[in-house]
């Protein structure tokens, strides 16, 4: 096989979990368009959430193993983690009924707020 067309583990849990966060835009995006919209809002979001959720446990997993890895990157990777499963609280919340009705955005902000961070600082860490 040649070089170019290996799989490489890391792409493979980067494709998934930005398809993951893709959804997650779909999925958030949805209600503002129209509130008949929620079912679908759900199984969107949810399906984002763990995709992203599965991507970047795959992306722990590989970095894990690479121990020339700095410590700040391995750090970062896990906040990227963390806000992997903000979503998936997220989406959880979106099923239950006994919360409010907006209790969802506030996680999937705060996961929001660490992807944005973890997107600046990854590459700076990198150089």
């Amino acid at each position: 096989m040649c070089e170019r067309h290996k799989p490489n583990p890391s792409r493979a849990a980067s494709w998934t979990a930005n398809a993951g966060l893709l959804l997650v835009l779909a999925g958030t995006a949805l209600p503002l368009f129209s509130h008949d919209l929620f079912m679908i809002t759900r199984w969107v979001f949810s399906a984002g959430a763990l995709l992203c959720l599965g991507g970047r446990a795959m992306d722990r997993m590989t970095s894990r193993t690479d121990t020339s890895e700095p410590l700040r990157l391995k750090r970062l990777r896990r906040i990227e983690l963390w806000s992997a499963i903000m979503f998936a609280v997220a989406a959880v919340f979106m099923f239950l009924r006994n919360v409010g009705p907006t209790d969802w955005i506030a996680f999937t902000l705060a996961g929001g707020a660490l992807t944005c961070y973890t997107s600046i600082m990854i590459p700076k860490a990198k150089n």
